[in-house]
């Protein structure tokens, strides 16, 4: 079993920082990782914990509660030392101590070698409270990752930076004193804000591997009690506001004392340690006496992310009318209850302190400019109790905010899903990547259909559902399936619309999690698979058995059409079958190129050839995802010199839902778009049910469509691309041997001429196949009717500029005739992708 360790330089059993822990860990322990935290009482001495044992700390179940051994033990590391190197950075003097250093490194090392870690959290660990410890553990790090081979495995984040609390504390800029961040191979930098991004570089510029990681939230993960009120004397009609904090006089919890003086019928309820600082407490006690307004001290709270039995956040959000976060106004960051409060649909107050606007901008709730106003203002007051008994008002406010606070955290979520993936099992060997949006209705058959596969191990492959900004269920769907799936499932997102986008996410996450597999000989295979078609039970057995018997770099599927979809239209289906055997005929031969639907690809050729590209065209002003990113990605993988091989018995069914939905279009010939812009179409909703056949005339156009577009890319375009297919036996006795023999020459004229070294951009293979199939479409129909049959007919017409083009300039006009293939009629007459 993986292992996450967590460490916070906080020292403190329940703080933002450690509740912001729990929710980054929640992820990865639903991966399946054992999650250890440190709380750092043995790191930070202001807090009267160092070398105290762990007690009645209260963190979820799934978290075991430990710390480095031996620390103890260390000489002359204690909390008079920490203290002290901490009163010398403030003078910006260098403390190295290298051998207490050395042996804290050498117990960090010791102690994740114990316990197996395999990654690490660190929180705040670039404070200046414990240099020391921060140096020791830049050493382990470097270590320990170094022995074990592991890449980019510690996650470091910084919550309170020293330029945004208490600056005096730390010496002064550039801070010469304090550990500088290192940019290392085995960490990744978090800021909680561009704002601090920002500062980190100013100080840092050399640094690298450093994003932005908002704090986020969760929603709360059980019912709330209803006894809460009872038990600590709350009434029962009485208006609540929450607050949950440490009680210490940075927080300035008696703003919400004067607040309260203004609400009538309004108790305040404080969650957190009294004991912290029983001076503060004791004055706030006197404060509320004082106004004579009501106040409850509940102690510390576990948090929403707990499922004990004791009384939670989560209790008291369910019975709070407003969260208040009426802080200090050189506050740290991110105030982590603002985050629980728009997670469980409160609304919120808050002070502008000085990074508010930075870190909330576009939420909604009362703010007192604490710059202007010390205390609560009548005004502030009045707003306040508008939000908490105007119910339409209040709805609109907690809807707007949970809408902006679900973004954040699902950019969070991808983030750190993107950085640090889950581990791929000992035993994968294929990842089936397969992009969604909107699948609702088709996901559950489709994961059935990947999950029932003969002849392979659960354990050998694994699913990658990639959620393409989906509005429907999809995604709750496939998180259902997975629950009880026997193979892996992952749920990934692709923010940036478009199948292409999504593939390319897809196998990105498989190919880099791929590396770190225990046998790295072995061969490692990204697949892909289409949201909307089935494949069959031997689908993979037989992709997976060609792979690796061919050696080649990209295996191609048979595909197929149920005819059960077809029965009352034989003449549709006709036109779909002569396609079909048309096909079969030219991937014997040639391999064929990878469609969506099912290929698979070795990773390292993948890697060696740049992976997917995506390339944009412009429709109605905007640019727009090209949508025959597969078809090019076979293009740049045979132009660079490799195999693809075709797995005929590697079969699977295309859903008839794409002929049904751009057959109007095919039979008039203007199929996927027109004039060059060749994009994904929806066709998620469901077709009208189509009963007649098409007329004679509507099905030779449609086969017409259809071969003018598989003919050039299917017979054409492999020997453009790889020349020596012509001395193959077998293409020769397709072609024979004379048209062979010309088509060699002719194509090293084009090239030539043309001044071509490859065919990696896109579309640059268009000109010379459309031109070779003009030129040598009567004799490639030739050799198609002996080979597939009678029945494949005759090259569709020329276009009627050919008709004043005298015969011995046909080949010329016919490269004035491509040049045009991007934006005019040259475009349309070959179509954009035939359906068949």
């Amino acid at each position: 079993m993986p292992v996450l360790w967590g460490v916070s330089f906080d020292a403190t059993a329940m703080s933002g920082v450690v509740v912001e822990f729990i929710k980054i860990a929640k992820s990865f322990s639903g991966r399946g990782f054992e999650v250890h935290l440190d709380l750092g009482y043995d790191i930070k001495a202001d807090k009267g914990r160092f070398f105290q044992p762990y007690r009645h700390e209260r963190v979820p179940d799934w978290i075991t509660l430990d710390r480095v051994d031996g620390v103890a033990d260390i000489a002359g590391y204690d909390r008079d030392f920490v203290a002290s190197t901490l009163e010398a950075v403030r003078q910006d003097q260098v403390v190295t101590a290298d051998r207490v250093v050395a042996d804290l490194a050498g117990a960090i090392v010791a102690t994740w070698e114990d316990r197996g870690v395999t990654l690490v959290m660190v929180e705040n660990g670039t404070l200046p409270e414990n240099v020391v410890y921060t140096r020791a553990l830049y050493r382990a790090i470097e270590v320990y990752g170094a022995k074990h081979g592991l890449g980019r495995y510690v996650m470091w984040r910084d919550h309170d930076l020293m330029w945004q609390s208490e600056p005096d504390k730390y010496g002064s800029f550039p801070y010469p004193a304090t550990p500088p961040m290192v940019s290392s191979p085995h960490i990744h930098y978090f800021a909680l804000h561009e704002e601090a991004k920002r500062r980190t570089l100013e100080w840092m510029p050399h640094l690298r591997n450093l994003d932005v990681l908002p704090n986020t939230f969760t929603a709360p993960s059980r019912l709330a009690r209803p006894d809460f009120r009872e038990h600590f004397g709350v009434p029962e009609h009485a208006r609540i506001v929450a607050r949950f904090t440490r009680i210490i006089p940075q927080k300035r919890i008696d703003r919400d004392l004067h607040l309260l003086a203004s609400l009538p019928g309004t108790w305040l309820f404080v969650a957190g340690d009294t004991e912290e600082d029983p001076q503060e407490t004791a004055r706030l006690r006197a404060l509320a006496d004082e106004l004579q307004v009501p106040v409850v001290f509940g102690g510390v709270l576990e948090p929403c992310e707990s499922a004990g039995d004791e009384f939670s956040v989560r209790d008291l959000l369910a019975h709070a009318d407003v969260v208040s976060f009426l802080t200090s106004y050189d506050y740290e960051s991110y105030g982590n209850p603002i985050g629980e409060a728009i997670a469980a649909g409160v609304p919120y107050i808050a002070s502008r302190y000085a990074l508010y606007d930075t870190v909330y901008a576009g939420f909604e709730a009362p703010v007192l400019d604490i710059l202007t106003h010390d205390l609560p203002t009548p005004e502030f007051a009045a707003e306040v109790l508008e939000l908490m008994t105007n119910a339409e008002r209040r709805a609109e406010v907690v809807a707007h905010n949970q809408r902006l606070g679900t973004d954040y955290r699902a950019a969070a979520e991808e983030l750190v899903g993107a950085l640090f993936p889950p581990p791929m099992g000992e035993s994968v060997r294929l990842s089936v990547v397969l992009p969604v949006f909107d699948e609702a209705a088709n996901i559950d058959e489709v994961l059935r259909s990947l999950h029932e596969q003969d002849d392979i191990d659960h354990d050998m492959y694994e699913i990658v559902l990639v959620d393409n900004n989906s509005t429907d269920d999809t995604v709750e769907r496939a998180r259902k399936f997975a629950e009880r799936s026997k193979v892996a499932i992952h749920v990934i997102s692709e923010r940036e619309q478009g199948v292409a986008c999504a593939r390319r996410t897809g196998m990105e996450f498989a190919a880099r999690r791929s590396r770190n597999r225990e046998n790295p000989g072995e061969r490692f295979y990204l697949v892909s698979a289409d949201a909307d078609c089935r494949v069959d039970r031997r689908w993979l057995t037989e992709l997976f058995a060609a792979m690796e018997k061919d050696k080649a770099a990209i295996g191609v599927c048979d595909y197929y059409y149920n005819a059960e979809h077809f029965v009352d239209r034989p003449r549709l289906w006709d036109a779909i079958q002569r396609t079909l055997r048309c096909r079969a005929v030219t991937f014997s031969l040639f391999g064929g190129f990878p469609d969506g639907k099912g290929f698979a690809v070795e990773r390292e050729a993948y890697e060696r050839v740049g992976g997917i590209e995506i390339f944009y065209q412009l429709q109605h002003g905007r640019f727009v995802n090209h949508l025959s990113d597969d078809w090019d990605f076979g293009i740049k993988v045979r132009g660079s010199g490799y195999d693809i091989t075709y797995a005929p018995r590697s079969k699977v069914e295309i859903n008839p839902r794409r002929v049904n939905h751009a057959l109007d279009e095919v039979i008039t010939g203007r199929a996927y778009g027109n004039d060059g812009i060749i994009v994904m179409r929806d066709i998620r909703p469901e077709a009208p049910a189509r009963t007649v056949d098409l007329t004679e005339a509507e099905a030779l156009q449609a086969w017409e469509f259809s071969i003018k577009d598989f003919t050039p890319k299917n017979t054409i375009l492999p020997v453009l691309l790889t020349p020596s297919f012509l001395d193959d036996d077998a293409v020769v006795a397709f072609f024979g041997a004379g048209l062979a023999t010309r088509l060699g020459e002719r194509i090293a004229e084009i090239k030539a001429e043309m001044s071509v070294t490859d065919f990696l951009p896109i579309h640059s293979y268009k000109t010379p196949s459309y031109r070779l199939y003009l030129e040598f479409r009567d004799e490639i129909f030739a050799r198609l009717r002996a080979t597939v049959g009678e029945d494949v007919g005759y090259p569709p017409p020329l276009p009627e500029c050919f008709d004043d083009v005298p015969e011995e300039r046909f080949a010329e006009f016919v490269k004035y005739y491509c040049e045009d293939r991007e934006s005019g009629e040259a475009h349309n007459h070959f179509g954009n992708g035939g359906v068949f």
